[in-house]
């Protein structure tokens, strides 16, 4: 099967969520012996050079990177606010983007073409105009819910007026989208029944973040100790992480710090924001981007995800999971994930949850080896990306 991939940024290096899931899908459909071909947008905020791509990949992808200036300009932003259109999309529309699929589409043929997440879509007209293959939308999120999230819990009311702007012309956008393809893929079974809900004439499957199995590079478990406290590792220029790691710093971690002056709070991630570079906090440590994640989460103990907007799946909470550690999250963290409370997972829904969370796994080391470990078997159950990629083929397949 040949499969075209239009991906909102680079796949590799897989260094944040959306990347790290395309990337997972890219290996899991060659490994699995399909063709697969990449066109993807290039921006400011996560630029890579084709050079820096491994040889291997780009002979295995054919891999094209076409340059797109998101920048924010108040100009268009209030136009988009006037005519009651997307301002996120319009960012995304792109003549040489265009051109650069234009001649793809001339010279190869595909049975699937795959846009990873709505930002892709405005091509489809295009598309539809120049090849025959069945059309699919892979939705890392439900996005207009991320904004309308984000919104409820604004103070601001100008700023509130305009997050729900942002959510309601993304939501009609959304649904015109639904109407011109010929399957969905979500990564969570929740963002699937919405889906086919507000669109039930439309194939839906959820295929969620998949790994490779077995990975002999980790312990059955992991040390129940490090010594290295709690930690959060996530890029920080997604809002919701942000958002989160704000409030967990004003309402939770004081509150801890008062009981155990001893305890560190870890923060890594990329694109810190310049109100956390310069934080002066008792017992938190900015760590900034870290070269291996993995690496990274090996040294620390608890993993605190303050999660209270965003839809989809935490790809970071998954492999965390994998490599062990006991995970403090919210509901909306673990949206997607097969979870138990108590047994794979500890969920807080405020500050006294959290704290109460913290206290627990501080005071017992074996909750934390039990919980690690429990949450380790559960990924390498649901999240074999050689299963996944079958039952995504198998659902390719049945749109004809």
């Amino acid at each position: 099967m040949r499969i075209l991939l239009l991906c909102n940024k680079p796949p590799w290096p897989p260094l944040e969520g959306g990347p790290i899931a395309m990337n997972a899908m890219v290996k899991g459909l060659l490994d699995a012996g399909h063709s697969v071909k990449i066109l993807s947008v290039n921006t400011s905020k996560y630029n890579v050079k084709p050079e820096d791509i491994p040889e291997d990949y780009r002979r295995k992808t054919g891999i094209e990177l076409v340059y797109v200036d998101l920048s924010v300009k108040i100009l268009p932003a209030l136009t988009h606010l006037v005519r009651n259109k997307s301002y996120h999309i319009s960012r995304f529309v792109s003549g040489a983007f265009e051109e650069a699929l234009t001649r793809i589409l001339e010279n190869e043929r595909f049975d699937i073409i795959q846009f990873e997440t709505l930002f892709t879509t405005p091509y489809i007209p295009l598309i539809r105009k120049m090849s025959e293959a069945r059309l699919v939308l892979r939705a890392h999120n439900i996005e207009h819910m991320i904004w309308r999230r984000v919104a409820s819990g604004c103070r601001n009311p100008l700023k509130k007026f305009y997050l729900n702007h942002l959510a309601n012309t993304l939501e009609k956008y959304e649904i015109s989208v639904l109407k011109q393809l010929d399957g969905l893929v979500a990564i969570t079974w929740k963002d699937a029944d919405y889906f086919k809900e507000i669109m039930p004439t439309l194939p839906v499957i959820d295929i969620p973040f998949g790994i490779d199995v077995p990975d002999n590079n980790l312990p059955d478990s992991l040390p129940a100790n490090t010594g290295q406290g709690f930690f959060h590792l996530g890029s920080m220029n997604w809002m919701p992480n942000q958002e989160g790691i704000k409030w967990f710093l004003e309402k939770v971690w004081p509150l801890v710090h008062i009981k155990h002056p001893e305890l560190t709070f870890s923060l890594a991630g990329r694109a810190m924001p310049q109100w956390l570079k310069v934080l002066k906090m008792p017992g938190v440590i900015i760590d900034g981007e870290v070269p291996d994640a993995r690496e990274y989460m090996n040294q620390h103990d608890v993993m605190i995800v303050p999660l209270f907007s965003g839809s989809g799946i935490r790809i970071k909470i998954i492999e965390g999971m994998l490599a062990g550690k006991a995970i403090i999250t919210t509901p909306v963290g673990a949206e997607g994930i097969n979870y138990t409370d108590g047994q794979n997972l500890l969920i807080a829904r405020d500050v006294a949850d959290f704290e109460k969370a913290i206290e627990y796994l501080n005071e017992n080391s074996a909750a934390r080896l039990r919980i690690g470990t429990d949450a380790r078997r559960l990924v390498i159950k649901e999240h074999n990306n050689a299963v996944l990629m079958e039952k995504l083929v198998r659902f390719y397949n049945s749109l004809g």
